[in-house]
């Protein structure tokens, strides 16, 4: 039987003064332990709304037709299941979360009044109370129980099974009460409740055939692998929003294709833009391209799991084969910044700015190769537009291999169908990984041992135990040597290749208004559907 003593989260809670829905002093701790808080900002800032681009006046009505560059007959409406941009950007369109990330990586309230915490473990959230689904239930308590419990189960197949997890006990008090107690403290927990895998369903679904939620979209179709359209929410709880009548979502995954059809006024906006389009775009009176600086990133997978790649020798001479400069001036045309075979960007608080760079080293790539026994052998590698600018990496990668005596033959496969039938599955090919919002995130998502998402397969007991600590740590020096000691463990272990930070690169139709850039990735971090307008 299962232990029933009393459990801290069932305890009275107490709290310090609270300051638009969160203590000073948690503000204070939490947020700038956990790197998601400009130095600008002070504190998660309440409210009905935030507006991007809010210079010009918001236009009403008309409809929106919007490409982006992944899709397949696995499209969901499932938030939980969500694995690519559409997916994500979708979600946005009919749910939202308790907590939303704005353009300064700061977590604004969303369904969700305020977050108190004295230790960083037990939460209280207090919810809004104007909130309706789309088919006129109130939005309670018991939905955000059962929308973060669902996590859990095996069953729902949920991308973030693992962090969930974290959530030992989470309880409704009252209709418009959430109290939520973690396994051990982690002062990110609204920056991670902020990703649109936690946006909240209505209680008790599992048929998402359709989306019940309580975003600013209505489904008006939903057709996996074609399109979904989504009609104004009449009664949207963000006053005035959304702007738009219409929202017309579908993938065109052909990259020259989906730039063809906003040159052509087909579509409004398109995601994945390679940089050899840019000029192409901005030379025509009807579009324009936007950048956003991120922590977004192309990279070569070496599955753990499979043959050579498993060597270690084998992994050091591939990251010796990278000419990171390159790179990003030919494949990227100078879109980017230099990475370091880790996941945390330069720009960001814990980058560990004392690991060496690896090097593009013909010498020591020749030498690893000899100790790895793969010197004079000929490998596939597995590339396609679906991962940014891949095929021109793989091609670079190829011709510094064969200086250095490895044949790696290019197999360039379709981006329809990319993410489904070879990522994580190839021994060795590439992947996108979008922007997270923190350090955690990251590397719980792409390199914990046992998370749904690891790659490459790679397993470190110290790193998996220096994740847990980093977590839950609030002195700040401290956090910060932890996150540096896991980059050196990822560049020097990891068969994982980054050479660099992807800029996000989206383009639009020029009667788009309120269009803005947003580090987490295209579609203004995906969240673009109630905070655009067509101009005319």
């Amino acid at each position: 039987m299962k232990d029933e003593k009393k459990h801290p989260i069932d305890a009275q809670s107490g709290s310090n003064k609270i300051i638009e829905g969160v203590s000073r002093r948690q503000v204070l701790r939490g947020m700038m332990t956990s790197g998601i808080v400009a130095a600008s900002s002070g504190a998660m800032v309440s409210g009905s709304s935030f507006a991007f681009g809010a210079g010009a006046e918001p236009k009403r009505g008309g409809k929106l037709k919007v490409a982006s560059s992944s899709g397949s007959t696995a499209d969901t409406l499932d938030p939980a299941r969500g694995s690519n941009s559409t997916d994500y950007a979708r979600a946005y369109m009919f749910y939202n979360g308790l907590t939303q990330m704005d353009e300064s990586l700061t977590p604004k309230m969303s369904l969700a009044e305020s977050f108190d915490t004295k230790d960083a473990q037990t939460w209280v959230i207090k919810l809004r109370t104007d909130v309706v689904f789309h088919d006129g239930s109130s939005f309670t308590s018991a939905d955000v129980v059962y929308s973060l419990n669902r996590h859990k189960d095996a069953k729902v197949g949920s991308k973030v099974m693992k962090l969930a997890t974290q959530m030992d006990v989470i309880k409704a008090v009252g209709k418009h009460e959430v109290h939520i107690h973690l396994l051990s403290p982690n002062a990110d927990l609204p920056a991670m409740l902020a990703t649109s895998h936690f946006l909240i369903v209505r209680d008790g679904t599992t048929d998402f055939s359709s989306a019940n939620g309580t975003g600013p979209f209505e489904v008006k179709e939903f057709r996996p692998g074609v399109r979904a359209i989504g009609s104004r929410n009449k009664s949207y709880w963000k006053v005035g929003q959304p702007y738009l009548d219409e929202i017309e979502l579908f993938s065109i995954p052909d990259e020259a294709a989906r730039v063809n059809a906003l040159l052509s006024g087909d579509v409004h906006i398109i995601n994945s833009v390679n940089p050899r389009s840019v000029s192409r775009i901005n030379s025509n009176p009807i579009s324009t391209v936007l950048e956003s600086s991120s922590g977004a990133y192309t990279d070569l997978v070496l599955r753990d799991d499979f043959g050579p790649v498993r060597n270690p020798n084998f992994v050091k001479a591939m990251k010796h084969l990278f000419n990171r400069e390159q790179m990003r001036n030919v494949a990227f045309r100078g879109f980017g910044t230099i990475a370091n075979d880790h996941p945390i960007a330069p720009n960001h608080r814990y980058f560990n700015a004392d690991l060496p760079q690896t090097q593009f080293d013909l010498d020591k790539a020749k030498y690893y190769l000899e100790k790895s026994g793969m010197k004079g052998k000929s490998l596939p590698i597995v590339a396609s537009t679906a991962a940014d600018n891949s095929v021109e990496v793989a091609q670079i990668l190829q011709l510094s291999a064969q200086q250095a005596g490895l044949k790696l033959d290019i197999k360039r496969v379709p981006a329809d169908g990319y993410w489904s039938n070879h990522w994580m599955k190839d021994p060795m090919g590439f992947s996108n990984i979008n922007a997270r919002p923190t350090a955690d995130l990251v590397f719980s998502m792409f390199y914990q041992s046992d998370a749904s998402w690891n790659e490459s397969g790679w397993q470190n007991k110290q790193f998996d135990q220096l994740l847990l600590a980093a977590r839950g740590e609030t002195n700040e020096t401290k956090r910060k040597q932890m996150y540096g000691d896991m980059q050196v463990l990822v560049n020097q272990h990891c068969g994982v290749c980054i050479p660099q930070f992807n800029s996000i690169i989206d383009a639009y139709n020029s009667k788009i208004g309120g269009y803005t850039p947003h580090p987490l990735g295209g579609f203004m971090g995906y969240m673009f559907a109630d905070q655009v307008w067509l101009e005319a």
